[in-house]
């Protein structure tokens, strides 16, 4: 059982269930009106904490700046609709005894005395009975923007998951962002090697050849004919000649060759997976306060 003496951490506790899983935060305490030791607590629910389930404290435990039950999340969050802001009925206790399938004995009952909370502690609140009208609950460490609240002027927001912020969530996701980038993807070059052909080519060449010529005794040519002696023995030659081909080569620049580039678009699809932050509302549709 959670004493007195736990009150001042009770308030903004986290509740866990029994199944270890997260229910919400305490954010309401109240007190058995015999001997003043809490008895039961509101626990915020819901995805901005707007919802507040009554849950008993009967064997309950709490340690630091947690408080473990005996129920889990959905019986909880089931719980019947009770508003915080108005005095607890005793028939409404009773109707949350018969949920949670308690006897009001194992829990306070409705002959109560007040809980003597002081300043020093640092605790405020006011005892009740089953026939107070008035009863109220107490807030641990109840501050005066808590006290505007719950007179309905103005709340603030309070985070369930994680430190305080502010009163609205941001919604991120992740966007494709596509650019190009120029990246090497092979090499072309230019080589330049020798190879050898044949070629043939037709050259007209000349030679001389002999040819034996006679010619008789003419008054032209007597005089010629009879200058030497009238016999003797003489030899004669004629040099002959021919053309023949000479082949030789030379090089010369025929043309220019250069490697050049050129530019072409074509469409290509890109595919790939993206994260987006859904968020879910969990209440009741229709009502302003559960």
């Amino acid at each position: 059982m959670i004493g007195t003496d736990q009150i001042d951490r009770l308030n903004g506790a986290t509740v866990v269930g029994a199944d270890g899983d997260k229910i919400g935060t305490v954010g309401q305490v109240f007190v058995d009106a015999n001997d003043g030791h809490p008895s039961w607590v509101t626990v915020r629910t819901g995805l901005f904490g707007t919802k507040e389930s009554f849950v008993p404290l009967d064997e309950a435990s709490a340690e630091g700046d947690t408080v473990r039950v005996h129920f889990d999340k959905d019986m909880v969050k089931d719980a019947p609709r009770i508003d915080t802001d108005s005095a607890l009925t005793p028939e409404e206790e009773d109707q949350l005894y018969r949920y949670y399938n308690l006897s009001s004995a194992q829990t306070s009952t409705h002959s109560g005395t007040d809980y003597s909370g002081s300043a020093d502690a640092g605790t405020y609140g006011t005892g009740y009975t089953s026939s107070d009208a008035d009863r109220t609950t107490i807030d641990a460490d109840r501050t005066d923007s808590d006290t505007t609240a719950r007179t309905g002027v103005t709340g603030a927001g309070h985070d369930t998951s994680g430190p305080n912020t502010d009163d609205a969530m941001t919604r991120s996701e992740e966007r494709l962002n596509v650019g190009t980038e120029r990246v090497q993807t092979g090499r072309a070059r230019l080589r330049k090697y020798i190879v050898t052909e044949n070629q043939t080519v037709t050259v007209p060449v000349e030679r001389e050849e002999v040819r034996l010529e006679r010619e008789p005794i003419t008054d032209k040519n007597v005089g010629a004919a009879m200058d030497g002696p009238a016999l003797s023995e003489e030899e004669h030659e004629v040099t002959l000649s021919e053309e023949r081909p000479v082949v030789d080569t030379e090089t010369v620049p025929v043309e220019r060759v250069r490697l050049g580039t050129e530019t072409v678009t074509e469409q290509e699809t890109v595919n790939k997976q993206v994260r987006k932050e859904q968020i879910d509302f969990d209440g009741e549709a229709g009502r302003d306060r559960v």
